[in-house]
């Protein structure tokens, strides 16, 4: 099931040639822009052979991984430049002609990859602020380094501070944009969800397989958020610092997010909250799920050695944390287009003689 079917389009009357908060829009447009600078300046350098920021003694100078490195880096420029092609699809009149899936699935995956880091880095600092210790790199991504030697320290400021200010600079974007095109369709409280509607003898079953999924990788990142190293890889298990624990938590935060946010919509709990509520914790907790999920998959596979090639465990968790994230994009989809077609349906009606 693509985006292209799953989540309606813009609503039918003409759109304003500019959108709402267009003065904010520019600004956090000009922000996420600038954000992404040091990082693709960065890896620019190291794709040319610089070792700024890079120790004597990281494996990053092991001349066996220089093309890996190259590949590795060139993809993370174009990732971080996409964030510049959404930046301008979110603030550009054009941007709300453009497909639907166009817009909603890049934001999805960009929300996800940055949402552990933003939730992550500062938890970190803040574990190491309160005598927790913890020498690690701050990366969802990545345990804590060779003993420090991986990156200097202020690479992982630098590059994670700017993270954080993309991440908040496109969610903001993102909201404008999205209550401009699709605020119709998260409008009013959960109570209003109705009781009969055409898919809610799928939605119910279908959250609870999605939960009880959920509850595996939350259960195995809680394992290891609280010290267990079964079924780590020796690298994770000689390497787990107060970074490591964070970040295995802020997992397991994620993992309930969106359990919370998918059961709250198919069994209509909290009915006064306000229906955007849920959506946006299944939105977040799903894309986080899913990329990171996926990355993590990715990474397992350009392992540099036994050491850190992922175990049946590491594997089978970060799969199943991928493959509920996607599962809820299909059925959010799905929920999305079912209230699109039945607002169309009642104005519709109301247009009838």
């Amino acid at each position: 099931m693509t985006m292209t079917h799953t989540l309606p389009g813009p609503r039918t009357r003409s759109a304003p040639a500019r959108l709402p908060g267009d003065l904010t829009a520019r600004i956090l447009r000009a922000v996420a822009i600038l954000a992404c600078l040091p990082y693709i300046g960065l890896k620019a350098a190291w794709m040319t052979g610089s070792h700024l920021g890079i120790p004597e003694g990281s494996e990053l100078r092991d001349p066996g991984r220089q093309t890996l490195m190259v590949v590795v880096n060139g993809l993370s420029v174009l990732m971080d430049g996409a964030v510049v092609v959404l930046a301008l699809l979110l603030t550009r009149p054009w941007g709300l002609r453009a497909p639907a899936w166009l817009t909603a699935l890049p934001a999805w995956v960009a929300c996800g990859l940055l949402a552990p880091i933003m939730a992550g880095f500062p938890a970190q600092l803040a574990a190491r602020a309160l005598g927790f210790g913890g020498d690690g790199t701050g990366d969802p991504g990545q345990s804590s380094g060779a003993g420090g030697t991986f990156l200097a320290e202020w690479v992982f400021g630098m590059v994670y501070g700017g993270f954080i200010v993309q991440g908040l600079a496109l969610g903001g974007l993102f909201v404008l944009y999205a209550r401009r095109r699709w605020g119709h369709l998260w409008r009013g409280r959960i109570a209003d969800l109705p009781v009969r509607a055409p898919d809610r003898a799928l939605r119910r079953p279908a959250a609870v397989v999605i939960a009880l999924l959920t509850a595996v990788p939350a259960a195995v990142h809680l394992l290891w958020a609280t010290g267990s190293a079964t079924g780590l890889n020796r690298y994770r298990a000689q390497d787990r610092t107060s970074d490591f624990a964070v970040l295995e938590g802020v997992y397991v935060l994620f993992a309930l997010v969106t359990a919370v946010g998918v059961l709250m919509i198919a069994f209509r709990v909290g009915r006064p909250l306000r229906l955007a509520l849920p959506l946006g914790l299944a939105w977040v907790g799903s894309a986080a799920l899913a990329c990171w999920g996926g990355w993590l998959l990715l990474a397992g596979l350009t392992a540099g050695n036994a050491a850190k090639e992922p175990t049946a465990l590491m594997n089978l968790t970060y799969a199943v944390q991928m493959t509920v994230g996607l599962l809820v994009l299909a059925a959010g989809g799905r929920f999305l287009r079912e209230r699109g077609s039945a607002g169309a349906g009642r104005a519709a009606e109301r247009r009838a003689p």
